[in-house]
């Protein structure tokens, strides 16, 4: 009797990402890609036909989910069309409209009690209310609210519109604590009640594909990457992709009234403090083109210039910011004179900058209980040799680099797996390799440097 397959999607901002894994113990048999616009808005068609082009590797699994881009406005009309494209999550033309959410509800700690988070651009919740500002007839016109993965997982045969806890408690209107949408919320966003997704249980079956195999309900990437590493508590995730993230899960829910730590679920029905950052990997580009160097290059003339890189430091904000809350800031470049004006010193002072921005992150879950047993370095900005190799002394503690793979696919892969066995937990898949990386010191003072810029360099 053949093996059973399962496949897992990652529909991110850049691109649709599958992974195809044995059922048993989530090893990897093939996989594939294909591109999505780029931008901070988008059409869902184009992630539906980005993933029709990967549909002979789909159509060998025996079981499909969707893991993707958290936040995503998806807005629907009567009937279950886009009434625009989707406004993504790090399209930040909403933040005065979060101000707005906030300040109407009765300031920060209010949402924190509801949401578990207090909203910022990226929410659902407030680009619904610019909608609702901006584009009032397209607002009237939606009856129906989702988020990317539950589109895509509806289109591939999900038997009604349906979510997951972990993707709906980033949308500002829904409550992680008590597992309930807030509907007053979404109406006070939007102007008038609209649909939401039905929210299902962790590994639920929830619908079939047109070739019979078995849907699981998807997830938010992060919750997808957190199924695919097999956290336990303890560990925290540093992710440096598009955006930067630090994660953790918990077996208690998030409240942070300061806004820096979101409060949201988990996909097995556990809880995900999460940090997230605006700047993460595009640091690095944005170095490379600065000093003319390849990705690679980079990282060779960060580690040939000193800790601290001659007293040169970057404030990484290059398209604003989301933690802290700095929409309209830009990067700042400070303590340059002569002596230090080297390419070797640009590139130090961008792999320090995006080090000292995470562990900021790892810093602001710790402030909300979590402890830290071990930090996992994961995603593409993780690759590059520098940043393994400083990161140990930024973050003063040793640093677990789990193999690069997948890890937000092979998450959606796990859930998939999960609901063709119908067990209570999902499957137990062995550990990814790893290497661990360590320091002989600590870069407190690059950290404080970084600290004091961070705390007085103006919102230009």
């Amino acid at each position: 009797m053949p093996e059973s397959l399962v496949a897992g999607v990652d529909s991110s901002t850049q691109s649709t990402k599958v992974v195809l894994c044995r059922a048993a113990d989530g090893a990897v048999v093939a996989a594939a890609s294909a591109p999505h616009p780029d931008g901070t808005e988008c059409h869902p068609d184009h992630w539906w036909s980005a993933l029709s082009q990967v549909q002979d590797l789909l159509e060998r699994a025996d079981a499909v989910a969707v893991a993707a881009q958290q936040h995503g406005m998806v807005a629907l009309d009567g009937a279950g069309e886009p009434v625009r494209p989707a406004l993504l999550w790090n399209d930040t033309r909403s933040a005065p409209q979060a101000r707005a959410l906030v300040e109407e509800l009765g300031g920060a700690k209010a949402w924190a009690e509801r949401t578990g988070s207090v909203p910022l651009a990226s929410f659902t919740v407030t680009k619904l209310r610019w909608m609702a500002e901006h584009e009032p007839d397209l607002a009237r016109r939606t009856e129906q609210v989702m988020l990317p993965h539950d589109w895509l997982t509806l289109r591939l045969g999900a038997s009604e519109p349906v979510t997951d806890r972990g993707d709906a408690s980033g949308t500002g209107y829904w409550s992680p604590a008590t597992g309930a949408y807030l509907p007053d919320l979404l109406r006070a966003a939007l102007g008038h009640d609209a649909g939401t997704p039905r929210v299902a249980a962790p590994g639920e079956r929830v619908g079939e594909t047109a070739w019979g195999a078995a849907l699981g309900p998807g997830t938010g990437d992060n919750m997808g990457a957190a199924l695919g590493l097999g956290l336990e508590p303890g560990d925290v995730v540093v992710s440096i992709g598009t955006s930067g993230t630090a994660f953790a899960v918990t077996g208690e829910p998030a409240a942070d009234a300061s806004g820096l730590v979101a409060g949201f679920a988990d996909a097995t029905g556990r809880f995900l403090p999460l940090v997230c950052t605006l700047n993460a990997a595009r640091i690095l580009t944005a170095a490379a083109a600065m000093t003319g160097a390849s990705l690679e290059e980079l990282s060779a003339l960060a580690l040939a210039a000193e800790p601290g890189a001659g007293g040169l430091t970057l404030l990484p904000y290059l398209d604003g910011e989301r933690t802290p809350d700095r929409p309209d800031a830009s990067g700042v470049l400070a303590g340059l004179s002569t002596s230090n004006a080297t390419r070797e010193n640009l590139a130090r002072a961008a792999v320090e900058a995006l080090l000292c921005s995470l562990a900021d992150a790892v810093d602001h879950l710790a402030a909300q209980g979590v402890r830290p047993r071990r930090v996992l370095l994961i995603g593409g900005g993780a690759r590059a040799a520098a940043v393994r190799a400083l990161a140990p002394a930024i973050f003063g503690t040793p640093v677990t680099v789990p193999e690069p793979a997948e890890y937000v696919a092979l998450g959606a892969a796990r859930q998939a797996a999960w609901a063709l066995a119908a067990t209570p937990e999902p499957p137990a898949w062995p550990a990814p390799p790893a290497t661990e990386h360590t320091a002989d010191r600590t870069d407190a003072g690059v950290r404080a440097r970084y600290a004091a810029l961070r705390d007085t360099a103006p919102e230009i």
